[in-house]
């Protein structure tokens, strides 16, 4: 089990800190249905025991840090302030569990202005971040020696992740269940939550399994699903159809108005994209195509050659 404890301070955003919360809370839940093993339990720490929210709500936080390891994650939601950002700074306790974290392996995440407190404790000197467009010439002003990236929805560098303004906060927690868990289950969560995957902004393209989920039809998530967990097995459009509980000529038509394509387009798509990975970590295309499914390279080699023009 791995613990994600939220760092909270006064005046906080709701929605900073209930956005990433709900991904790796609804990633639990993924995860138990499907027996992986891996799970999470959320944590709040604070200075006290009680902190107000920007929205007025009062939250209720744990005054004690639980031990961390390397697999743990701390994350900063960030709070309301004028453009100076000249909101609550951390204490000297709250400081050195971050930089102690991050020096013993593990990761830290901020959200919107949370940047800012990153930045206190010297994590942002020498790495790319980010945060709300509103704040991003203040951070970079505040820590000349942080790489300050504009337009993008989250950062990551040597395991210091930052974010964008509020609501990017999902984006940035969907990314890091995408990475630890695979993109599938993160399309679950994103499924679950109602919500359009995405990936960072400055990233040539996003996965498949995320990019084509932007669609509200249950029938469709349903076979995606299944196709996204046994993509490079042989995979009949009736046993799909049937599965889903309607007719071949119905769920190509739904597949269709959803996605853009056929099921097995789908598939095809999830193979050529893992077989461009394989092939960019230095597999032959002869290797790739075998370990994507393909009977031989012939396929795959068609299917790059078409996706270049």
């Amino acid at each position: 089990m791995s613990e994600v404890v939220f760092l909270l301070v006064p005046k906080l955003h709701l929605l900073d800190l209930a956005g990433a919360a709900q991904v790796f809370s609804t990633a639990a839940d993924v995860l138990a249905e499907e027996g992986a093993g891996a799970t999470y339990r959320l944590r709040f720490v604070a200075e006290h025991s009680e902190v107000p929210s920007a929205q007025g709500l009062p939250l209720q936080a744990e005054t004690v840090w639980p031990e961390l390891g390397a697999d743990d994650l701390v994350m900063v939601p960030g709070w309301r302030s004028p453009k100076t950002a000249g909101g609550p700074r951390l204490s000297a306790a709250q400081v050195g569990h971050l930089v102690d974290h991050h020096g013993r392996g593990g990761a830290i995440a901020s959200v919107c202005s949370g940047a800012f407190a990153l930045g206190q404790a010297g994590l942002l000197d020498g790495r790319r971040c980010t945060t709300h467009h509103d704040l991003q010439e203040e951070l970079a002003r505040r820590f000349p020696e942080a790489a300050v990236v504009r337009d993008v929805l989250f950062t990551e560098d040597d395991r210091v992740i930052t974010s964008a303004g509020i609501a990017s906060g999902i984006d940035l927690a969907l990314h890091l269940v995408a990475v630890r868990h695979g993109p599938a289950v993160a399309a679950k969560v994103a499924r679950s939550m109602v919500v359009f995957a995405r990936r960072n902004g400055d990233e040539p393209q996003s996965s498949a399994m995320l990019r084509h989920r932007s669609h509200l039809s249950d029938t469709v998530h349903r076979v995606q699903d299944r196709i996204d967990a046994h993509f490079t097995k042989h995979l009949r459009l009736p046993d799909l159809a049937a599965e889903s509980g309607v007719s071949q000529r119905t769920l190509t038509r739904l597949f269709a108005q959803a996605v853009g394509m056929t099921p097995l387009q789908y598939q095809s798509e999830l193979r050529l994209e893992r077989a461009e990975h394989l092939v960019g970590q230095g597999a032959t295309v002869e290797s790739a195509a075998r370990a994507v499914g393909f009977a031989d390279a012939r396929m795959l080699r068609r299917l790059r050659a078409g996706a270049a023009t």
